[in-house]
This record gives structure tokens, sequence and C-alpha cells, in this order.
């Protein structure tokens, strides 16, 4: 195919999501039957358009998140696409939406009477609002006495953090003492 790094820009450019290299490795295999390009090709090429949309006379860049790659405006110019575009912040997660959110990001698959266990607290409501905002997904049944629903984080969830999986995740610590937690004088 010709000029295929700018037909890979060009798709990339048009799309809302991010666009997993198996997605265009499909496509230009598939509008040019006869040349057939290896998945080794793609990534040079976005490595290379990456690269060139660092530059600061770009105001975006080329960048991998969400387990794809998608042009996002640079962060020094985002104030100005928020007021040009009217956007208006998004509403905040409840501590208890960011909890169960939390939650199931480090423990999925997970199911609500484990969220509920680790929180203390019925979480009906919460895990519904998750769902509804596609931060989660139900991804099966555990089997389990009754088969209760598993969840785990959702492609949204891991675009809006800006992240490829939940392996970038940050690494839970661990408490390595009772002092760090205890109160007043030792005994």
């Amino acid at each position: 195919m010709e000029n295929l790094a700018q037909h890979i820009e060009a798709i990339i450019f048009s799309s809302e999501q991010a666009v997993k290299v198996n997605e265009i490795l499909a496509f230009v295999n598939k509008v040019d039957e006869d040349n057939p390009v290896v998945e080794s090709v793609i990534i040079e090429i976005l490595n290379s358009l990456s690269e060139k949309y660092t530059a600061s006379e770009f105001a975006f860049e080329l960048k991998k998140t969400g387990g794809g790659w998608q042009f996002l405006s640079k962060e020094q110019y985002h104030q100005s696409v928020s007021l040009f575009l009217n956007i208006k912040e998004r509403k905040r997660l409840s501590t208890a939406a960011l909890e169960t959110l939390s939650i199931i990001a480090y423990k999925q698959p997970v199911t609500k009477a484990e969220i509920e266990v680790i929180r203390g607290v019925n979480c009906d409501y919460t895990v519904h609002k998750l769902l509804e905002k596609d931060l989660i997904e139900i991804c099966g049944k555990k089997d389990a006495p009754g088969k209760p629903i598993l969840y785990e984080v959702s492609q949204t969830f891991l675009d809006y953090f800006g992240i490829n999986s939940t392996q970038d995740l940050p690494q839970l610590k661990e408490i390595s003492s009772d002092e760090e937690n205890s109160i007043g004088n030792p005994s």
C-alpha cells in the first residue's frame, strides 16, 4: 500500500477511540490483500508517527492509551480546548464509587459480595452507577452457589485513566508493621 503511514495516521485521526494495532493491521491487509503487511511494520510506523508529533509545532500528540493508539491534544492546550468546546468538568466520582472501582480494578474478577466484604457496606447502588458509566462490566459468573456475577474494569476505565491494562495501575503497598497504624505511645 502506498503512503502506508498516512493511511494509518488517517485511520487513527478519524477514530473517536484508541485504535488497536491488530485493528490497523486487519484493515491495511484487507484494503491491499496483494501486499500483506506484518505487525512489526505497523508498530514501527506508529512509533515513528508518535515521535513526529512530539515536536512543539503540533498541538496534539499520538499516544498509546487504552491498549491502542489515539490522537490527543497536548496537556498545555487542554484548557483552551475545553473552553472552546464548552466542556464542563466531568462529575467527580463519589468516595464510595472510587473505593468500589479501586477494589474491582485490583481484585478483578470480583463479585459484589466480595466488594461488600472489603468495604463493609452494601454496594448495589454504586455498582449499578459504575455499570451505567461504563467504567466496569460484567465478565461472567463465579462457579459458586448462586452463580454470582463477576465484575471487571472496562475499556472505558482504561481510556479514562490513560492506561493500557490494569498492570499499569500503581502497586498497592503492604503495611509492614502495626506501629504505622497505632495511635499514642507504645505501652
